[in-house]
């Protein structure tokens, strides 16, 4: 019975115009739309967050087209699965009775490996099937070039309030329902542009609410919560939004951006980022990005490090956060870090360089300078053959005093 049939399923699209979002492929006039209106599809990728219509467009052009759909599960197929499909499309496109094409629509195929991605190639490439491939993950970094190259990629884009709002609209609609303002906020806040996640609360705060006298179910804010489970976060930690998000914490800390930083770190956080990891991408910063601008920044994040070692959350998110922020308030200078990338270049490219008989150990030193028996605790000496300057001080911070120190001891 359709009763019995989930809401997300229900309100399956049943035409072009009911799709919320992804107008930039599926809109008036646009490619995607062309093929399928003229049940033209080709081999293609569809990817982009959970929740913004893939498996919805996917299998409404299995609905609308003359070729017999074939649906697979890249987690849970072998190469045995892929290959009986193949034989089985390959009879249909030869028997002169039938004359079918297979569209197979693959799920989650950034879980194929080599051998099951190069057992799909030369259908794909004959025309035996037509497939679309559905993930969430970047198809550039997890399906290879030969057969990405047979496939037209489409990214779809999380959806915007207004496109859930109007999915919540036409379901309220057909289920007499009506939410709160307030609620129907929450609501599209919390699902965080997946519309199956917005419809299973919707779905159960209409199932556990009492009709009016008029017959309409009313979900006020507090039935809206706790009709939706905790915000859940895109972050696989071997996927793409992992090193999105380290990407967008490094930088906003180099950025000078502490409001931006804290707020990526409490992402990472709140999706159970292990916090070593993160103290060790603030120690990097410091060092990388602050060096000796400000030299405490790198005594702070190791702290932090030491902190994170033996606290747990919640307490650890404190030493963390207040690292991230020094680091992302202080003065930038990435001369140190130059500094060793340009003489590890010199050490690998340059001439190789002895050291100094003076400066040599188990010797007399017979020539070398004591340092501090000099005005200014400073000589002038060979320290290294053929001199190369390395370290290029900056004017931020602390190390505007290294430079300003240098050039007197030095008289440049």
């Amino acid at each position: 019975m359709e009763e019995n049939i989930p809401l997300a399923a229900r309100m399956a699209p049943q035409t072009l115009d009911d799709f919320a979002g992804q107008q930039h492929i599926i809109g008036p006039g646009k490619m995607l739309r062309r093929l399928v209106e003229s049940d033209t599809i080709k081999s293609a990728v569809f990817f982009g967050p959970p929740g913004c219509g893939k498996t919805a467009l996917a299998r409404f052009i299995a609905s609308k087209t003359q070729a017999v759909t074939v649906e697979l599960n890249a987690a849970a197929a072998g190469v045995g699965d892929v290959k009986k499909i193949i034989d089985e499309a390959k009879e249909r496109r030869t028997d002169t009775f039938l004359e079918k094409r297979t569209l197979l629509l693959l799920d989650e195929i950034h879980h194929f490996n080599k051998t099951q991605q190069d057992v799909l190639l030369p259908s794909v490439e004959r025309g035996d099937i037509i497939l679309i491939g559905l993930t969430t993950e970047n198809p550039y970094f997890y399906i290879n070039n030969a057969l990405l190259s047979r496939f037209s990629v489409f990214e779809f884009k999380p959806l915007t309030a207004e496109d859930l709002e109007k999915i919540t609209r036409r379901v309220l609609k057909l289920e007499n329902g009506a939410l709160a303002p307030d609620a129907e906020k929450f609501l599209i806040t919390q699902a965080n542009g997946d519309a199956r996640r917005l419809l299973n609360a919707v779905e159960l705060a209409l199932l556990t609410t009492d009709k009016d006298k008029k017959g309409v179910k009313n979900i006020t804010l507090d039935i809206a919560k706790e009709c939706i489970q905790k915000r859940h976060l895109n972050y696989d930690k071997k996927g793409d939004e992992h090193y999105d998000i380290i990407s967008a914490f490094i930088k906003s800390m180099r950025g000078s951006d502490p409001d931006a930083a804290v707020y990526w770190l409490a992402r990472m956080l709140e999706s159970g980022e292990d916090p070593r990891f993160i103290a060790r991408r603030i120690l990097i910063c410091a060092s990388e990005d602050v060096g000796n601008a400000e030299p405490a920044a790198i005594m702070l994040a190791e702290a932090a490090f030491k902190c994170a070692e033996v606290l747990g959350m919640p307490e650890v998110r404190i030493p963390l956060s207040q690292a991230a922020i020094y680091v992302a308030c202080a003065p930038k200078s990435n001369a140190s870090y130059l500094a060793v990338d340009a003489a590890l270049e010199e050490v690998r490219n340059g001439p190789q360089r002895r050291v100094p008989a003076h400066l040599r150990s188990g010797m007399k030193n017979e020539g070398y300078k004591y340092a501090h028996d000099y005005p200014n605790h400073y000589v002038k000496q060979e320290y290294i053959p053929k001199p190369k300057k390395f370290y290029e001080p900056t004017d931020m911070g602390k190390e505007k005093n290294i430079k300003e120190r240098l050039k007197k001891l030095k008289g440049t």
